[in-house]
């Protein structure tokens, strides 16, 4: 199949972009399986780094996000749209991860990953290590069980309410969490001068 286009239902699409999930899982229910491949390809990233966090290996980050795939697909049927397909999608990957992960193994913050930063002066350079490891210290000194909320807030861009449906932690729980890792994030900036100038 053509990277830059999916045939199903005697159409081509030539933009994936253009298509939204609800579209697109309503081809799969009605016999488009192949439409699959747009959700996995757009989730993909998400998912395999839900799974580095819990897992800290990339073999076991990609089989964990077979496993996810697989699940989403087999009870697609089933997902009734009250919530957005992505949030739906989190909470199996968060469902299995935690049945995957063995006990004792802490959770790892996508806050504790090293991404490679762009060409840019050295100033910014180190201003964005700066804000890194700023971020990093203050996730690492939230209780362990609730650093997923973090990221779920600030790295997948999830609400408070859609947090609560992937993890079944109260939503003023998760408000307290997010608030607190805000506050010591505020706090460490400081401490490097009064932020981003």
């Amino acid at each position: 199949m053509n990277d830059q286009m999916i045939e199903g239902d005697h159409s081509i699409i030539n933009d994936r972009s253009i298509m939204d999930d609800q579209t697109i899982i309503a081809r799969i229910v009605s016999g488009g399986k192949d439409y699959f491949r747009l959700l996995v390809k757009r989730y993909e990233r998400a998912v395999y780094g839900m799974g580095l966090s819990f897992f800290r290996n990339a073999e076991d980050a990609a089989d964990f996000a077979q496993d996810v795939f697989l699940k989403a697909f087999r009870n697609l049927a089933g997902f009734e749209g009250r919530a957005r397909f992505s949030t739906w999608l989190y909470k199996i990957a968060y469902n299995t991860a935690l049945n995957k992960a063995s006990r004792g193994r802490d959770y790892r913050s996508l806050a504790e990953e090293d991404y490679a930063v762009d060409e840019d002066t050295p100033e910014r350079r180190l201003l964005r290590r700066a804000v890194k490891d700023a971020v990093r210290r203050a996730v690492l000194e939230l209780p362990e069980r609730y650093r997923i909320c973090v990221d779920l807030f600030f790295f997948y861009d999830r609400s408070y309410q859609e947090i609560e449906a992937i993890t079944g932690f109260p939503v003023n729980t998760i408000k307290s969490h997010v608030f607190r890792a805000k506050k010591l994030l505020r706090d460490k900036l400081d401490s490097y001068g009064g932020g981003l100038e």
